[in-house]
């Protein structure tokens, strides 16, 4: 198990050993990857849950104190990782069976959740946020609204695209497939997620 936790960090420097490991298909490694997994969805989805319009103006009720802001994070954001899980790891998996793949849906979902580690490293801009703007950037027209928030915006885009970056890689060293096969995979799985997380940050 300790080794599935040490690639989930090795996934940012060297990808592919990382996806190549996964071809594993014994329920030992299967097991020993579940923990990494999960705590990989939850945080992630509780990043992606901090980075949507909806945070922004939580403290606009006054009801929510800092306590509150972070239960609710850590409950969307955990509602909001294990169903991105599941159906960006459905999309991932019908995605490589139309292109001929033999993989399982454990497989597939595996891929995209390591893929999902910089969307985890994004929390490391959080406190940077907090020192900046405190309170304010759960609040619409706080201290942070235009320039401030627009860079965090583009810091966070920036996350999601490595960790894009990181799932073409994951399909093509799980498969052993050619670029062009792995980057239509991805773009027949991401493109109706992509929609919906669009839809949701213009909110």
């Amino acid at each position: 198990m300790r080794d599935w936790w040490l690639r989930a960090a090795l996934v940012l420097q060297h990808p592919r050993p990382v996806f190549v490991a996964l071809r594993d298909p014994s329920s030992e490694s299967q097991s020993d990857r579940s923990e990494p997994v999960l705590a990989i969805i939850l945080l992630g989805g509780i990043a992606y849950a901090l980075s949507t319009g909806t945070a922004g103006h939580l403290m606009d009720d006054s009801q929510y104190d800092g306590l509150l802001v972070a239960v609710w994070a850590f409950i969307a954001g955990s509602l909001t990782g294990i169903l991105g899980y599941f159906v960006i790891g459905a999309f991932v998996w019908a995605a490589s069976k139309l292109l001929g793949s033999q993989g399982s849906y454990r497989r597939s979902r595996h891929v995209v959740a390591f893929a999902a580690v910089p969307i985890v490293l994004s929390l490391v801009v959080l406190p940077f946020r907090l020192a900046l703007y405190g309170e304010d950037i759960f609040r619409t027209g706080g201290s942070d609204a235009g320039v401030g928030d627009r860079v965090f915006e583009v810091l966070f885009a920036a996350f999601v695209a490595w960790s894009v970056v990181l799932l073409v890689i994951g399909i093509r060293s799980v498969h052993g497939w050619t670029w062009a096969r792995a980057l239509a995979t991805s773009a027949l799985a991401l493109g109706v997620p992509a929609i919906v997380a669009i839809a949701l940050q213009l909110r």
